[in-house]
């Protein structure tokens, strides 16, 4: 497609792909220390000043709004409920015009005090990391016994009204890979949506492998031994999740293949980091600063420049099934989910 990186008003890359869907990661802590993410003594986190602060997320955020086309901002982590700015943050971004449509990913801790709030302040809606309903189980996942702190934080996103609420669950062969029918059982009760994800190579230990995971064919297979799935007729776009209507509908499960049935053809994202790093896959291997320019004076439109240029590098896969794919140097707590 013969469309400069400089081209006004998108974040448009080679292939012709537009991104409007920005995700920002607030922190790289965590209260948890999930296994397929970080080890049990956690990472070396970021020191203060190389995080961005409130002030300079939210300018990096509007000029994503006002000049480059986005249209959705998901914050994520880490864990970004433990950012202590989130309120002041998720207020200034709802308060952008056009105003984006404003989401979180979290691990659910504290949400059940702090979704009012934020729900008050303009948070559209929330998903929820959930990957067992076991106890025992999550707290050998997780290394910490907060099962119940999770499910009083997706009741009350809930009744807050942060719908749809939306569970993010990850099966591991040998751990939880039996758990799918009773997770959708759970949202299906509940009126959550329910988005089962292959484990994807993005652990701080880079312990993945694929004859380790658990494939979408696996995980409806599994849904199938209690459910009738059928193809959802709705029209999917860039959604990472291919659905399927549970028991004729109208409830919906969702299965992200990531691994065994990439869409990177349809991707719309674009991420920010912690520290102020424009990240054009999720799978890169390099970044382009953006705090470095913004704390050295550019303005507005050589910001946007600059995250044009980033975002028309961006490659047509992630390369997961390439020889030569090499993993991210960097865990998903540091850049994001």
């Amino acid at each position: 497609m013969s469309v400069a990186p400089g081209t006004d008003g998108v974040l448009v890359d080679r292939y012709g792909r537009v991104a409007r869907d920005l995700r920002v990661s607030l922190t790289d802590k965590c209260n948890l220390r999930c296994t397929y993410c970080m080890p049990a003594e956690g990472l070396p986190w970021l020191a203060g000043p190389e995080l961005l602060s409130d002030e300079e997320i939210v300018r990096l955020v509007r000029v994503a709004v006002e000049l480059l086309g986005v249209t959705e901002v998901r914050f994520t982590g880490g864990e970004p409920l433990i950012r202590p700015g989130l309120v002041d943050i998720v207020t200034a971004v709802a308060a952008l015009e056009p105003r984006p449509r404003v989401s979180l990913t979290t691990n659910g801790i504290g949400l059940d005090r702090l979704a009012p709030t934020l729900r008050a302040v303009g948070l559209d809606r929330v998903n929820v990391s959930l990957d067992t309903l076991d106890p025992d189980r999550f707290t050998k996942l997780t290394r910490r016994p907060r099962l119940d702190a999770v499910l009083a934080g997706l009741a009350g996103a809930a009744a807050a009204g942060l719908n749809p609420v939306k569970i993010n669950s990850v099966l591991m062969r040998g751990v939880n890979e039996d758990e799918a029918p009773a997770l959708l059982r759970f949202a299906l009760d509940h009126d959550y949506q329910l988005r089962i994800i292959e484990q994807m190579p993005l652990d701080a230990q880079h312990g993945w492998a694929r004859d380790t995971m658990v494939t979408a064919e696996e995980i409806l297979a599994s849904l199938r031994t209690v459910f009738d799935l059928s193809p959802d007729p709705a029209e999917r776009g860039a959604a990472p999740a291919e659905t399927w209507l549970v028991d004729g509908g109208p409830a919906r499960v969702g299965v992200i293949a990531s691994v065994t049935r990439p869409f990177c053809g349809d991707c719309d994202r674009t991420r920010l980091t912690a520290d102020g790093q424009v990240r054009a896959c999720l799978f890169a291997t390099e970044e382009s600063d953006l705090r470095a320019a913004l704390r050295t004076g550019a303005d507005d439109d050589e910001l946007a420049r600059r995250w044009r240029t980033a975002m028309w590098g961006k490659r047509a896969g992630h390369g997961i099934d390439d020889p030569t794919f090499l993993q991210p140097t960097r865990p998903m707590s540091a850049i994001g989910g």
